[in-house]
Order: structure tokens, then C-alpha cells, then sequence
């Protein structure tokens, strides 16, 4: 393990880059929107691939992109708590490659799940309003402006919502400190009573995946959260036996 001082410079070099650009994109989206007015995170976050405002790059611009101080905050916060312990352990080539494996499966996953919706949905329409739907409906919602029908409606705010955070990839992490250091001891803020890593994990995953079903359609990308944890879970999997060493 790799020793590194304390506060933000004595950071292992991925995480506290990570944090940096994090907050970095946080800075810009305010200061472009506020002397340009351009949302960034309009324009960098990840759309499904069916919509008019979908660019490949945003598969990773995305993972940069919060919607505010405390979106921003929380995963920051997690990243530095965890994420640094990981990095030391694994080294800073492997703590990426893990950061953006979680990432990138958490997009997938949430896709996916956009996919699904995008089926359901385009198959209730008409061929005519579907088309509508895919030629007209981003103008229209750029406007300011969404269709009457509730069918088309639901599908035009479906093309035209980006998904952004960090957090896919911050639930792998979170995903693998509970399985390196499954007794590790950590206290809870809400409420202030000590848990286990490992039940820490498992209790978020659940409620995560009591959202994923229970509220399909939110804001929160919970999909999202799982499919990042899944991947994380995965690819320790595969190290574990491909590799001589516990890590």
C-alpha cells in the first residue's frame, strides 16, 4: 500500500484528479450558464441513443456533470472517503480502470432501462405520432413546449432528459470497499449508530433496488446505481481469479 499524506494534496493522484475535474465541470456548468446561458449539463449529459441530442461523447462527459452543490457533494464526499483507501490498495491504474468500468456499466444499465421505456412506449403510438415524436418533439420541448397527447408527451420528456453524476461509479466503489473490507466499522451520519461495511452495501443496494422497481420513472437514475454496483461486483470477480493476490 502506498503511503500519501493527509487533505486534499496528500490524496493517491486518481482520486484527488477525479475530485478535481469533478468540480472543475461543476464551476463551468455556472459560470457558461450564467455568461452564455448554456446548460452544460444539456449538453454533456447522456441521452438515448434515439434522441436528436445524443453524441457519443457523452458516454463519458457525463460522469462529470452534477446538478449541484450537493449532487456534487455526496459523491464527491464518498469518492474521497473510499475511494482513496481503494486506489492505495489497488494502485492508481487499476482504481481507474474499476472507476470507469463502474461508470461506463452503470450507463449501459440505465440505458437499458431507457430502452425498455422507449419500447413500451414508441408501440403505443401511432407510426405517425411516433415520427412526430422523434422529428419535432426535441424543438418542441426546447421551447419549452411538450405535446398534449400523454403517450407522445411521456416519450418526448424520455428523448430529451440527460442522465449526469458520477454516481454509477461511486456505488461501485461503495460496492467495493464493502467487499475488501466487509468488517471495516463505519458510522452513519442519519441515523449516528456504527454498521459493518459489508451491511452498509447490502442495505443500500436493497433500497436501491426497491427504487429501481417502485419508481421506475424517477429522477434519480437508480438502475443506474445497481448496474454501477453489478459491474463493480463483476469485475472484482474476474480479478479475483485471475489474479495470486486477494485483491
Amino acid at each position: 500500500m502506498n503511503g500519501y499524506g493527509k487533505g486534499f494534496f496528500g490524496m493517491p493522484p486518481v482520486v484527488k484528479n477525479l475530485i478535481f475535474i469533478n468540480i472543475l465541470m461543476l464551476l463551468a456548468y455556472y459560470t457558461v450558464g450564467s455568461v452564455f446561458d448554456i446548460d452544460l449539463n444539456r449538453t454533456l449529459g447522456l441521452y438515448f441513443p434515439k434522441s436528436e441530442q445524443f453524441k457519443p461523447i457523452q458516454i463519458i462527459t457525463h460522469m462529470f456533470m452534477h446538478s449541484g452543490i450537493w449532487h456534487l457533494f455526496f459523491n464527491m464526499f464518498a469518492l474521497y472517503m473510499f475511494g482513496q483507501v481503494l486506489e492505495q490498495v489497488w494502485g492508481p491504474k487499476r482504481f481507474l480502470i474499476f472507476y470507469f468500468v463502474c461508470g461506463l456499466g452503470a450507463a449501459l444499465t440505465h440505458e437499458s432501462v431507457i430502452a425498455f421505456q422507449y419500447s413500451h412506449l414508441a408501440h403505443s403510438l401511432s407510426p405517425e405520432n411516433l415520427q412526430l415524436v422523434l422529428n419535432e418533439g426535441t424543438a418542441y420541448f426546447n421551447q419549452g413546449k411538450v405535446f398534449t397527447d400523454p403517450g407522445m408527451e411521456n416519450l418526448q420528456i424520455l428523448l430529451n432528459t440527460p442522465t449526469i453524476g458520477a454516481s454509477g461509479a461511486i456505488f461501485g466503489v461503495l460496492l467495493a470497499f464493502g467487499m475488501l473490507f466487509p468488517n471495516t466499522q463505519l458510522m452513519l451520519l442519519f441515523p449516528p449508530i456504527p454498521i459493518k461495511a459489508k451491511y452498509f452495501v447490502i442495505i443500500y443496494g436493497g433500497i436501491e433496488l426497491y427504487m429501481a422497481i417502485t419508481q421506475p420513472g424517477s429522477n434519480i437514475a437508480h438502475a443506474a446505481h445497481l448496474g454501477g454496483m453489478l459491474f463493480g461486483y463483476l469485475l472484482i470477480r474476474y480479478w479475483r481469479k485471475t489474479t495470486n493476490t486477494l485483491y
